[in-house]
């Protein structure tokens, strides 16, 4: 059996959305392919982005403004693991939050709070409202003896106009002042992963994440069991491979691929 293959055999897909899907406000070659495949297959299918700004319901409306149509329910956030992993931890407990819609929304949705006097964790996430008042409130929060999270690690984000600093970056400051480490929830904590194939219906043996960063899609992968897939559509190019001590399992030039488009 080939390369090729062996991925259309899986029963389930766990798809990173930039650099896979799309860049910015364009959809990359072979998408509409790759999505149409999936559906006439019956294939199980989640795309899970490490962001936490977006809702599913806003994902969903991106996709469509985009050109294609899929459920809201195909969508997965580190907003989504991290307020799933908050409940777990403490049921109804507060937190001070330094996020957007996304992260706000799963948080109330599974019954938190916000306090901004004396909750029990400080919350980033990426934000277009990060300022230093909120950077100055969270760090007295924490010292106070909030739990510190982030929806994840990394350090910037793709925008049209070029990278952005993203949650590790925000997050970063905070830890300096008050020499707490952060918990990060989003790819490569197997913890998400654990989320999304749950929500996928999915056992790992039967997936496959197809992901174009090796230092969270790929090695989340690789952490979780979980077969995969590297695409050179986005932030990895093939001479990136050898900085890395571990290997994806397949290498293809885009998502298209796999249905040979």
């Amino acid at each position: 059996m080939s390369n090729i293959d062996t991925i259309r055999q899986k029963a389930g897909f766990i798809i990173d959305m930039d650099g896979v899907v799309y860049h910015g406000n364009q959809l990359l070659p072979g998408t509409i392919e790759f999505l149409a495949w999936l559906q006439v297959e019956k294939k199980k299918f989640l795309f899970l982005t490490n962001s936490s700004q977006s809702t599913p319901r806003e994902l969903k409306q991106k996709m469509a403004r985009l050109g294609v149509s899929v459920a809201e329910d195909h969508f997965y956030t580190s907003a989504l693991a991290t307020a799933a992993f908050l409940d777990s931890q403490l049921p109804g407990g507060s937190a001070f939050v330094i996020g957007d819609a996304g992260l706000t929304n799963a948080l109330y949705d599974v019954g938190f709070a916000l306090n901004d006097v004396n909750p029990d964790y400080v919350v980033v996430g990426e934000s277009s409202g990060y300022d230093y008042a909120k950077l100055t409130h969270a760090v007295r929060l924490v010292l106070k003896g909030a739990r510190l999270i982030a929806t994840n690690p990394d350090l910037t984000g793709p925008t049209d106009k070029g990278l952005v600093p993203a949650t590790g970056a925000l997050i970063a400051p905070i830890e300096l002042c008050t020499g707490s480490k952060a918990y990060y929830i989003g790819k490569p904590n197997p913890l998400i992963m654990r989320r999304a194939l749950k929500v996928l219906g999915c056992q790992r043996e039967e997936a496959v994440i197809i992901g174009d960063r090796m230092d969270t899609d790929i090695i989340a992968g690789i952490e979780s069991e979980i077969e995969t897939v590297l695409v050179l559509s986005g932030v990895t190019t093939q001479k990136d491979l050898c900085k890395y001590a571990y290997r994806p399992h397949h290498v293809l030039p885009g998502a298209g691929a796999i249905v040979g488009s």
